[in-house]
């Protein structure tokens, strides 16, 4: 899915909500475990209860490599299901990877190739040799980890690199970069808005106006709306751009919003709130 058909998505469908699927059996309904595959089970009832309100799904690798061969199965039905049954809705991999070169090649090809996802999260840290090889595929995003919104990310990602200015080493003559606008600074040498995203973290508040300083046009990943406290009012006032360039996703609040019968249905309802909650942002755009 490319850029232009993931806008004309959210357009239609007047939501740019990403339904998270970190689906972890002990938070699941009892009703699923008489179930041949509990997890694909449950992942695909909640994407048929969502898919109305949502253009995106972002399956967290951790919460199906947790469960060895058993939860990859699972994993894999879960993206074979959506391609079957859901073809216009973007499967984002939340595997967070990133390594040297010919390790990256091999988890590219893991994830664009066997798997065929549409997208991956991509960690940055080792520099552009370590994030090229997931630029290789057309019509493939790459998700470069940004701002975060757990607490940890003040440890790094907010840390100023001072710079000298030009022929003056004393005391104060430095000026303040930051690492993530480091990083979302150099890797457009790399890819463009057309390839490339960025997960931005719901928390991060008016931060989001450093952002699009710097990326006006990419589209960001937005987790921690809902759960981790993030607001979607606030995302949106200073985050979205006049195309949205927003996916914000939800996974806790709406895959376990229930733990009867009729999970799937309030898992729908939730989402549904959300998408009209957006339906909101977007006109406030004129989108």
């Amino acid at each position: 899915m490319n850029k232009q058909e993931l806008t004309e998505q959210i357009k239609l469908k007047r939501s740019f909500l990403c339904v998270g699927l970190d689906t972890d059996p002990k938070k699941m309904p009892q009703c699923v475990f008489d179930l041949h595959d509990p997890v694909y089970e449950f992942n695909k009832a909640i994407i048929d209860a969502t898919a109305p309100y949502c253009v995106a799904y972002k399956p967290n690798l951790a919460f199906y490599e947790a469960y060895g061969l058993k939860g990859m199965e699972s994993f894999v039905k879960t993206i074979k299901y959506l391609k079957e049954r859901h073809p216009h809705h973007l499967i984002i991999a939340d595997a967070k990877r990133g390594d040297i070169g010919n390790t990256s090649q091999m988890y590219a090809r893991t994830f664009f190739e066997e798997y065929d996802v549409d997208a991956l999260t991509v960690a940055p840290y080792m520099g552009e040799d370590s994030v090229t090889p997931f630029l290789q595929y057309e019509g493939k995003w790459v998700v470069l980890l940004a701002l975060t919104s757990n607490k940890g990310s003040e440890d790094f990602q907010l840390t100023p690199l001072h710079t000298p200015l030009i022929g003056r080493w004393g005391p104060g003559n430095f000026k303040g970069e930051r690492l993530f606008e480091k990083v979302l600074k150099t890797s457009q040498q790399w890819g463009t808005d057309e390839n490339m995203m960025y997960v931005i973290g719901a928390t991060q508040g008016r931060l989001f106006e450093a952002v699009r300083d710097i990326v006006p046009h990419h589209f960001l990943l937005v987790p921690g709306v809902g759960a981790q406290g993030g607001s979607l009012e606030e995302v949106c006032h200073y985050g979205m751009n006049d195309e949205c360039g927003l996916l914000v996703n939800s996974s806790r609040g709406i895959i376990y919003a229930s733990q009867d019968d009729h999970y799937a249905e309030i898992a729908g309802n939730k989402a549904r709130e959300l998408q009209q909650q957006m339906d909101e942002e977007l006109k406030k755009r004129g989108i």
